[in-house]
């Protein structure tokens, strides 16, 4: 995993993946891309989104470090699409005492791609509900179309850290010395580019 410092309670555990060729198998990523998940750390444990299934062993691996023996209180899943959301079914498995936070478009999707019963540990949030993990506080917002319908962003007050889905991202691995600017354009030229007023 490549040392993406975000601070000492947020920890950046995500996965490069620099051997698939398209990005959902439509968009050329010669410097691949980064599959994006954090863990927050307080009273709560709360991991923000997972990652792709190609990435899973990885991803896995990184939160279990960061976590060093605790267990997850909560998963928000932001974006349903399988590079945020390909491991919610593995996850709520290793740890069944872990609630799904989700909105109201989230929960219904779920069961269209994983067989798992979360009628007891999910949390249905909406506009501007917060969710206290302790010393910190996620306040989460409506982005639908940014580019599916059930997006949402989290918004971390006590260190003012957005966790954007999909609105905000780039192409290209994370260790890669490229163009940012390059990549960041035609990331949002091709994801989000058409819903450009929502984001």
């Amino acid at each position: 995993m490549k040392d993406v410092t975000i601070t000492d309670t947020i920890k950046y555990i995500g996965a490069d993946d620099k051997d698939i060729d398209l990005f959902e198998s439509q968009y050329v990523v010669p410097n691949g891309v980064s599959y994006n998940s954090y863990v927050i750390l307080d009273e709560k444990v709360a991991v923000m989104d997972t990652v792709d299934a190609r990435r899973g062993e990885e991803w896995l691996a990184n939160l279990e470090q960061a976590l060093n023996g605790r267990e997850v209180d909560y998963l928000v899943v932001s974006h349903m699409e399988p590079d945020h959301a390909a491991n919610v079914q593995r996850l709520a498995e290793k740890y069944p005492k872990m609630v799904v936070v989700g909105n109201a478009k989230t929960f219904p999707m779920l069961g269209q791609f994983f067989d798992i019963d979360l009628s007891e540990r999910s949390l249905t949030v909406k506009e501007g509900d917060n969710l206290k993990l302790g010393s910190h506080e996620l306040t989460f917002v409506m982005a639908p179309m940014v580019h599916w319908p059930e997006v949402m962003v989290s918004y971390e007050s006590s260190e003012k850290i957005l966790f954007s889905a999909d609105g905000f991202g780039k192409f290209g691995a994370l260790d890669i010395d490229e163009d940012w600017a390059c990549e960041a354009r035609r990331y949002y030229f091709n994801i989000v580019g058409k819903y450009g007023l929502q984001v």
